[in-house]
């Protein structure tokens, strides 16, 4: 063991950073911390587009780029767009979403507000326990005259059911749209994510593995609903001066896509790192009472772009709120995924006070999920130190728990 690291190691309660000692990482580890490739490539790219001039509006790099998608994916067809909040909302038009849809709670929020924003209504479903994924079983119980649609979120990455979603929606003729920004160059039954239901929409938000700092994409095999989408997204315009229809500014700038090219290329050197990454942290926290890493599917391609813990109050007297404190106080910035649910937050919490009585699942795991940083900048030397503290914690739950209701008590001002 280096010197370095051994310096770093916590071995007693009186090491770790929220009680005294000094923080594992100076410099703040995240997760979601951007991804970049070949810086070169990256500015021979801005240089092409400051010498054209040509900055926005379907340019060579746009064009590019939804070929690269398309071709990755599988799929006739592939739409860029600014962000994949503008996606979402640009498909759910084209799709002539109305009245209610039914999507998961857990989830990030733009999934739900992306329907409010236009009017149509969220009806929140349940989640299967061990996927996190939306409940094919619970979706039937939620169907009224007034659904219009589904939305399934691939949450982890890890794909819906698929076929079970792709089934009620054809029997009870529903729209099906899938949030896929978690499931770039994953697959289903080993196809890939992308060629399911109507459409699916990816996100190239600088937080996603292969990002355009900010970017978003449809992918579809619906030649119509394609040519919907492209109008939707450039003001409806059909021509330099004929308009067709009602539309918005969605369209993907030069300088994202450059940015999105040059991470595609480095696509399989950041799975890679990924997958590293997570092979570690599910080795070193084996067997750790009350931790579950969730797993990923051999079977079938993943990004794994999310190393996510479940932290069971069942099975521990240290809850995951109070190691995320224990992290955060180290310079480990782990984070809660999604917490509190979509249907805890406002509008959402308002409009539906009552959601939560038929969410347990949601309830449950949002109340236990968290992520661990990782990713390019997540070196293995550094996922040592981030298990370790981890270990520590939870050998000495029973003291730290004590300790951390004490601090909480203090600063309520009851002791």
């Amino acid at each position: 063991m280096s010197i370095f690291r051994e310096k770093l190691m916590k071995k007693k309660v009186c090491d770790l950073a929220i009680f005294g000692g000094l923080p594992a990482f100076e410099v703040p580890l995240h997760v979601g911390r951007p991804n970049i490739g070949d810086r070169g490539r990256l500015l021979e790219r801005f240089q092409k587009i400051l010498d054209s001039r040509w900055l926005t509006n379907d340019g060579l790099f746009v064009r590019e780029f939804e070929q690269r998608i398309a071709d990755l994916v599988g799929v006739k067809h592939c739409v860029a767009i600014c962000n994949g909040t503008v996606a979402l909302e640009i498909s759910i038009r084209a799709l002539e979403m109305k009245g209610e849809i039914i999507v998961p709670s857990f989830t990030f929020v733009a999934t739900a507000h992306a329907l409010e924003w236009q009017g149509i209504k969220p009806i929140f479903c349940d989640i299967d326990p061990v996927t996190h994924n939306i409940d094919p079983i619970k979706i039937e119980q939620m169907i009224t005259t007034r659904t219009a649609g589904i939305i399934g979120v691939h949450v982890w990455g890890r794909p819906c059911d698929v076929d079970a979603l792709d089934e009620i929606a054809h029997r009870r003729g529903l729209k099906l749209l899938f949030d896929s920004a978690h499931a770039l160059g994953c697959t289903y039954k080993r196809k890939m994510i992308g060629n399911f239901g109507d459409a699916e929409v990816f996100s190239f938000h600088a937080t996603k593995f292969v990002n355009s700092l900010e970017g978003g994409a449809v992918a579809t095999n619906d030649d119509q609903l394609a040519r919907k989408i492209r109008l939707l997204k450039n003001f409806g315009f059909t021509t330099y001066d004929e308009i067709e229809s009602v539309g918005t500014n969605g369209k993907m700038n030069e300088v994202s896509a450059a940015m999105g090219l040059t991470n595609l290329e480095s696509m399989d050197e950041f799975i890679e790192i990924n997958r590293r990454n997570y092979k570690q942290y599910a080795a070193e926290l084996a067997g750790l009472e009350g931790v579950t890493v969730l797993s990923y599917s051999e079977e079938e391609k993943c990004n794994y772009q999310y190393v996510v813990l479940e932290i069971d109050k069942d099975k521990t007297i240290l809850i995951r709120d109070q190691l995320i404190k224990i992290l955060q106080a180290e310079n480990i910035l782990a984070r809660r995924y999604f917490y509190p649910g979509c249907h805890r937050m406002e509008p959402y919490r308002s409009l539906y006070p009552n959601a939560h009585t038929f969410l347990p699942e949601t309830e449950r795991v949002a109340a236990q999920v968290m992520n661990l940083p990782t990713g390019q900048e997540t070196t293995p030397e550094k996922i040592r130190i981030v298990c370790n503290i981890i270990h520590t914690a939870f050998e000495n739950a029973g003291e730290i728990h004590m300790l951390l209701e004490e601090k909480q008590r203090a600063a309520r001002g009851l002791l």
